[in-house]
């Protein structure tokens, strides 16, 4: 898996977002700019998903899912549960494209994922690289 961490000045933190998912967990700017950016390359992108670890964004059903997942690093170790949210340049972000195969591929078909994710994580790379507001920390 690769996996994107970064910070930026150009996605706020929402009031209330984290109500949507897990307490501290934001990225709903980021999952619409993310999102614009994937369309504006090709890809065909369903409407965002709210998950309990950030959120999803649906490239491609068929003949897999393939998708990019996105959001905020959480340090649950030193935050408080009373904490204010934290300032954009504060947050890190983190995305990761992901390949998932249902059960039936798993045990029969095994379909060969490897072009359309090495393309995907490419395309992310792009897109971060390309952000001059995008400061990337590490990529893994």
């Amino acid at each position: 898996m690769s996996e994107y961490r970064f910070t930026s000045d150009m996605f706020e933190v929402e009031p209330g977002e984290d109500e949507e998912i897990n307490p501290r967990m934001y990225g709903r700017q980021l999952a619409a700019w993310l999102k614009s950016q994937l369309e504006l390359r090709g890809y065909s992108v369903e409407p965002i998903i709210a998950e309990d670890w950030g959120r999803c964004l649906m490239c491609s059903r068929d003949p897999f899912m393939l998708w990019v997942g996105c959001g905020s690093s959480v340090e649950y170790q030193t935050a408080k549960p009373d904490d204010p949210p934290l300032d954009k340049e504060s947050v890190i972000w983190h995305c990761f494209p992901e390949v998932e195969l249902s059960l039936w591929q798993r045990w029969f078909k095994k379909p060969d994922t490897a072009p359309a994710f090495a393309k995907l994580d490419r395309t992310l790379q792009d897109i971060l690289s390309a952000e001059p507001r995008i400061r990337l920390l590490e990529a893994r």
